[in-house]
């Protein structure tokens, strides 16, 4: 299990063991039955030591690192960014457009009477 990813069944299972521990202090022969003593000793270990583990687990997350202020900075400093993006967008598309239509124009009036048959056949 590496440590980035968080396995789900270990948070899914606090539930249970902890249900587990809650139904055998509901039983009233635990107070008095050194078995069922044992048996609640037992899942309220497998509950503490569960807990334990998803405990470490959630603080080994990574990220986190930033302050709120370095949070901060790095939102503006990425605003900063996306507004020169947009004005220089804004620039280029505000461009007029040269287009070579006129010579396209021209070109295709050659290639038509390039391929126009002159006289009769």
């Amino acid at each position: 299990m590496s440590s980035a990813a968080l396995p789900s069944e270990l948070y899914e299972s606090l539930l249970l063991r902890l249900v587990a521990v809650l139904e055998i202090t509901r039983d009233n022969e635990s107070v008095s039955n050194p078995q069922a003593k044992q048996k609640l000793l037992q899942a309220t270990k497998d509950f503490r030591n569960a807990l334990d583990q998803a405990k470490e687990l959630a603080l080994n997350i990574p990220g986190g690192e930033f302050t709120v202020a370095e949070q901060d900075n790095v939102i503006r400093m990425l605003e900063t960014l996306r507004d020169r993006k947009r004005a220089r967008l804004a620039q280029f598309a505000a461009r007029p457009v040269e287009s070579s239509h006129s010579g396209l124009i021209a070109k295709l009036e050659i290639d038509s009477m390039a391929s126009t048959p002159f006289g009769g056949s």
